[in-house]
């Protein structure tokens, strides 16, 4: 059973899954997002590659917790996405998994040129992370 997590963006939408017993989530990569059909024929892509049961999608919200224009950008793909996928998708605030990222990122003197690149990546990590620990808890 895997779990895929997504952290959607204007220009890159980082991707990270879980392993087999949905204990940790491992970095896929970053995919340009250069349009809702190709992100989506490059999704698939993954998609059929690790089968995930389960597909998480962060969750911009504002620190007050209501959905600004990012959260309804977020919506619209998220319906797009059902058009090709038929598991279950599931929201998860993303608050604050950017800035978790970067002082990850920072942490192991990664340079700011590859930090970059990586960001969203990591992102998605923590995102999906965050989500498994929830269900590990209840």
């Amino acid at each position: 059973m895997r779990i895929l997590g997504i952290d959607y963006g204007d220009s890159r939408v980082g991707v990270a899954v879980s392993d087999i017993m949905g204990w940790t989530a491992q970095a896929v990569g970053t995919l340009q997002n250069k349009g809702m059909k190709r992100l989506i024929d490059d999704l698939s892509v993954i998609i059929n590659q690790y089968d995930p049961e389960k597909i998480v999608i962060g969750l911009p919200k504002n620190m007050d917790g209501s959905i600004g224009f990012r959260g309804e950008m977020t919506y619209r793909f998220a319906d797009e996405l059902k058009k090709h996928y038929t598991g279950e998708i599931v929201f998860w605030d993303e608050r604050l998994s950017t800035v978790s990222a970067e002082n990850i990122l920072r942490e192991t003197n990664t340079r700011s040129r590859k930090r970059k690149k990586l960001l969203d990546t990591v992102s998605a990590c923590i995102i999906l992370e965050g989500y498994m620990n929830s269900v590990k808890n209840r």
